[in-house]
């Protein structure tokens, strides 16, 4: 809890920080990488450094943690916490890295806002920064420990099955264990990070969602390649694994982390709850994740996919969906596609609206898609009456949506 003094100045002082804290992270990450340039190495990723992505991301978490202490100073966002500690897990955060943060973030917040950063805003901000890291460092080590890992030694090595094209910029790779040991355990929604030696010599990670039940021993990502556009470079780690590995190569992963994933029904309760599995282009992967173990669970729920994507040729893993779908008794999938295809004449044409589609009482929804596709439809779904706290979103790389999960 934040002390009243600390709240007092946090409230006084927060309008500035927060309108200052692009300058402010802009600079952090300057110095750190200046000072700390190992980081960059199998650490963080460059791609989001340089769109500036990762900048946001900490503003908006710094920001929405501090928000959320004030509003609420008896307990703390653990939706919020929850997803940072996964990301952090997932790329092998340790708990000394949480000073070296602290000492250069506090120097750009020092430096950007200069006399108005007093003893008292310095040791306020300094109580919410280690409130948050406290948080964070606790359900990391928890997390690690549930994973079987060390913090700081995740990563393993896992051959690749097979390598299939999906589509014309997506591929799937079924990996299982290099070493013959069982593969850890995995939750139907979750990720892994995959980390490479690009051809610098810097090793990057990126996150990919299991796209198959991850109840077996065999684990299968689909990846799509991230093309560049005007002012965006292509995605660097996407074309490596698109243009270089093959059946028989290695990679090297994390264990699988995330914070949205189906529940096993370990209480009965949950087992009759409807599932809503609502996507758009590549975000599908972790609903046929989702699907395809609750086919293996042959589950009596009842379960609506609801789909956008360009055309069927685009739409990766489409007939493995139906498949999936008709494998439920009561399953039922909806797409939407740019136009209209006599391939797949049920689908609805142009983007995915909810007008029409009757949602099953009591969903857990699962969401994943583009940023602006899933505020449309998270708005849709508030308004057709879906309580926010049942909707859970998956944001493939920094977090820039913090929605209010409160509702």
């Amino acid at each position: 809890m934040l002390s009243a003094e600390s709240a007092t100045v946090v409230r006084a002082t927060l309008p500035a920080v927060a309108g200052a804290l692009d300058e402010i992270t802009t600079r952090f990450y300057g110095a750190m990488f200046r000072d700390r340039p190992e980081l960059l190495d199998g650490m963080f990723n460059r791609g989001n450094q340089a769109s500036g992505a990762q900048r946001r991301a900490l503003a908006g978490s710094v920001a929405g943690f501090a928000s959320a202490l004030l509003a609420h100073p008896d307990t703390r966002p653990d939706t919020l916490l929850d997803r940072i500690a996964h990301k952090h897990a997932a790329v092998g955060v340790t708990d000394d890295q949480y000073t070296i943060v602290h000492k250069y973030l506090f120097g750009a917040l020092a430096e950007v806002l200069g006399d108005a950063v007093t003893p008292d805003v310095a040791a306020a901000w300094d109580e919410v920064y280690w409130l948050m890291a406290g948080a964070l460092i606790s359900r990391e080590a928890r997390l690690y420990q549930d994973a079987g890992v060390e913090p700081g030694r995740i990563w393993r090595r896992w051959t690749v099955v097979e390598r299939r094209a999906e589509t014309p910029d997506v591929v799937s790779f079924v990996l299982r264990p290099a070493d013959g040991l069982p593969a850890p355990r995995a939750r139907a929604g979750q990720y892994v990070s995959v980390r490479v030696r690009m051809a610098d010599g810097v090793r990057q990670l990126r996150q990919y969602s299991l796209s198959s039940d991850p109840g077996g021993e065999l684990r299968r990502i689909t990846v799509k390649r991230v093309a560049g556009t005007v002012g965006t470079p292509e995605g660097e780690v996407s074309a490596l694994l698109h243009d270089q590995v093959r059946a028989g190569d290695e990679l090297t992963l994390s264990p699988p982390f995330g914070d949205v994933f189906l529940d096993d029904a370990a209480d009965p309760a949950d087992a009759a709850t409807p599932v809503v599995l609502v996507s758009a282009g590549i975000g599908g992967t972790p609903m046929v994740g989702i699907l395809a173990r609750l086919a293996a669970l042959s589950s009596p729920r009842t379960v609506l996919v609801l789909h956008a994507d360009r055309s069927p040729a685009a739409h990766a893993l489409r007939a493995e969906t139906r498949e999936l779908v008709a494998q439920l008794p009561h399953g039922r999938a909806v797409f939407w596609y740019e136009g209209s295809c006599p391939e797949e004449a049920d689908a609805r044409e142009g983007l995915m609206s909810l007008d029409g589609i009757e949602l099953p009482e009591g969903a857990t929804v699962f969401l994943c898609g583009p940023l602006p596709f899933m505020r449309g439809v998270r708005a849709e779904l508030l308004r057709a009456g879906v309580p926010a706290r049942r909707i859970r979103y998956e944001v493939f790389g920094p977090d820039l949506w913090l929605p209010d999960t409160t509702a």
